[in-house]
């Protein structure tokens, strides 16, 4: 089986925050879609041994910055290569308290989505939180980034808890 097959879906890059007894944290992914339009339902894809996945599964909110094109490596690896245990990753970081109460990212930042979790469904590594969209907006008109143009044009790594690792 050619697993390099999968590196050809596409995806954006976001960092997915939620809250959990006024702590904050957030993590990058790569693994949201919008599911249906009405109501607007999204999903989110995140790994079981997060803290962000903790965070989610106690307040049952989450939101979803969408990175712009021209984000810094230096703030992706922030969100996506260090842990909430160990640092906060909100310090200095330009942030919102959104509607459902959950950080929403503004930093670098395109549009955002805040959701209500509905439902969750367990795929192995990862549990998979549909949540009812509740806020949007859109606060720069700039592209935001996909996958593969983190990967290819700013040389951007996978982390190994992303669902789209693949080790080799």
């Amino acid at each position: 089986m050619e697993l390099s097959a999968l590196r050809k879906i596409g995806y954006g890059l976001y960092i997915i925050s939620s809250i959990k007894d006024g702590m904050l944290n957030g993590q990058v992914a790569n693994a949201v879609m919008q599911v249906s339009s009405d109501p607007i339902y999204i999903a989110a894809c995140i790994n079981k041994k997060n803290l962000t996945h903790e965070y989610i599964k106690h307040s049952r909110v989450f939101s979803v910055s969408i990175l712009s094109q021209s984000t810094p490596l230096k703030f992706i690896g922030r969100f996506g290569f260090r842990s909430g245990r160990e640092i906060n990753k909100f310090e200095g970081i330009e942030y919102i308290t959104g509607k459902t109460g959950s950080p929403v990212v503004t930093e670098n930042v395109v549009a955002y989505l805040e959701a209500r979790v509905e439902k969750e469904v367990s795929a192995g590594s990862h549990t998979i939180f549909v949540g009812r969209v509740e806020n949007a907006d859109v606060l720069d008109d700039s592209l935001p980034m996909s996958y593969a143009y983190y990967h290819e044009v700013r040389g951007g790594k996978t982390q190994k808890n992303a669902p789209t690792f693949i080790e080799g």
